[in-house]
């Protein structure tokens, strides 16, 4: 299947330089980027064509229906998928889909919801309840600083002509935290994180990968 990385394009960094980037819709957009909700692929066709996949992920004396309803498979193998492999938020995706008590594998059913949150099925919701879990680094239920930090310098890469100084770092989230953080208590609730999401009418079309 084709790759379609639409949700997060590269060509977008330049926005995050902080004079260029006030706000926090811009830095969904840059990004376009809690509770499984178990959203089915609508299609025959999909669902079979995420098996597929999976499938591919085992070794070949799993690669039957009745194993590969029944085997997990590691957060490593997810990760070579071509879909995912460009992805600034792998490892983020890969955890917060995962039912494993370690959350470091995946079963066919936790792969299915990922994908299945991801795909143009899933309601603007739904979607923005995932993207809210994945930016919390975390795991506490907000987005405080040390998220939004780690949130943009995902977006930037390591490269040192991309990353933002401390004091660029610390306006940006400054900014962000003026925008969204509607009752002043220094962090971003689920609440308010989808009132931002509500003001882009491009998060649900680019929130999105495709097998």
């Amino acid at each position: 299947a084709e790759e379609d990385f639409s949700w997060f394009d590269l060509t977008e960094i330049e926005l995050l330089r902080v004079k260029c980037l006030p706000h926090t819709l811009d830095v969904l957009r840059a990004s376009s980027l809690y509770t499984p909700f178990h959203i089915q692929l609508s299609h025959k066709t999909q669902r079979a064509r995420a098996h597929r996949r999976f499938i591919e992920l085992l070794p070949p004396e799993s690669r039957n229906v009745e194993d590969s309803l029944r085997v997990r498979v590691s957060t490593e193998q997810i990760l070579t998928l071509p879909e995912l492999k460009a992805n600034p938020f792998r490892e983020r995706i890969c955890r917060v889909f995962s039912t494993a008590p370690e959350r470091d594998s995946l079963s066919f059913e936790d792969f299915l919801d990922l994908f299945s949150v991801f795909s143009d099925a899933a309601t603007p919701e739904i979607k923005s309840h995932y993207a809210f879990r994945i930016f919390d680094f975390d795991d506490d239920g907000t987005l405080n600083k040390e998220d939004l930090k780690c949130l943009v310098n995902c977006l930037t890469g390591d490269g040192q002509d991309t990353q933002l100084t401390s004091s660029e770092m610390k306006q940006l989230i400054e900014n962000i935290l003026e925008e969204s953080d509607i009752d002043r208590d220094g962090t971003i609730n689920l609440s308010e994180f989808q009132h931002v999401i509500s003001r882009s009418p491009d998060f649900t079309s680019s929130f999105k990968i495709v097998l």
